[in-house]
This record gives C-alpha cells, sequence and structure tokens, in this order.
C-alpha cells in the first residue's frame, strides 16, 4: 500500500484529540455531575422527612380529635355516637345496646382533659373526672382503620 504524498493539501486520516483544558473539562463533567445527584438525592431524602413528619402530625391530631368526640359523646350522654368512635375489634366484642347500657351504669363523666398522643404504643391519656367529685387516668388505645385510614378507639384501660 503507497503512503500518501507529503505536502499541501494532504489531510490525516482523522483529526488529533485536543490536548488543551482535557483535565479541566473532566473535573467539570464530574463536578456538574456530583452536583445534580447531591441535588437529587438531597430533594428526595428532604421529602421522605417532610413525608414521615407530616404523617405523625397526623396521627397526633386524628388521635387527640376521636378521642376528645369519644369522651364527648360520653359526657355528653349520647353512648350511640361514642360507640360510632369504635373500630371494629371493639364494635365485635360488644354490641351497640351492650355499650350504650355498660357506658349508661357507669359513673357519668362531668369533665375530660385529653393528652398528646404516644405516636409508637397508639395511645392517649386522659384525665377524667367523674360525678360525684372521683378523678382517674384513662388510657385510651387507638387504631387505624384499614380502608379509611382515619383513627379509631378500639378500647378504654
Amino acid at each position: 500500500m503507497p503512503t500518501p504524498p507529503t505536502g499541501p493539501g494532504v489531510a490525516p486520516p482523522f483529526a488529533a484529540p485536543p490536548t488543551e483544558g482535557r483535565r479541566s473539562r473532566l473535573w467539570l463533567g464530574l463536578g456538574a455531575g456530583a452536583l445534580a445527584l447531591v441535588l437529587c438525592c438531597g430533594g428526595g431524602g428532604t421529602a421522605v422527612v417532610g413525608l414521615l413528619v407530616s404523617g405523625v402530625q397526623a396521627i397526633e391530631e386524628q388521635g387527640r380529635t376521636v378521642s376528645s368526640d369519644y369522651y364527648r359523646a360520653l359526657a355528653d350522654g349520647k353512648y350511640g355516637q361514642a360507640y360510632d368512635q369504635l373500630c371494629e375489634d371493639a364494635k365485635r366484642r360488644e354490641s351497640r345496646q351492650e355499650f350504650e347500657r355498660r357506658a349508661a351504669a357507669e359513673p357519668q363523666i362531668v369533665s375530660y382533659r385529653v393528652g398528646n398522643v404516644d405516636t409508637t404504643t397508639l395511645t392517649v391519656p386522659v384525665d377524667v373526672t367523674l360525678a360525684g367529685g372521683g378523678q382517674e387516668r384513662q388510657q385510651v388505645v387507638l387504631g387505624q382503620d384499614q380502608q379509611t385510614g382515619a383513627m379509631e378507639v378500639c378500647g378504654v384501660n
């Protein structure tokens, strides 16, 4: 195979790669990629933390609300409304009529104060004042409805 002639107008078979700034372009590209990775992962991590915090706050709010509604109904003598706040397991253990009969026979609740929800055990302390001046601390056990996700009263200790 003959070699190409030398002289003007002869081009090499391919262009030579640039040698200037090669390292700086490499580091600039790696830095931009790392920045994009940090932004994506950091944003995702922040979103996960935000979801966890808002989920805990929602559980606390729902737990206090359902406990307060339950005790308000008992204090007002609206035992059917209190029964409606119970979870399915509690309703299976006791019918509406049995619950209403039992609640009516217990000492009347004069006032109550709902405490903070313990999100690890899903319990809420409630300080109750009964007719006649008796006071006691009751512990509401919460559960979550599998269909609606709403918090419900599953028992009182």
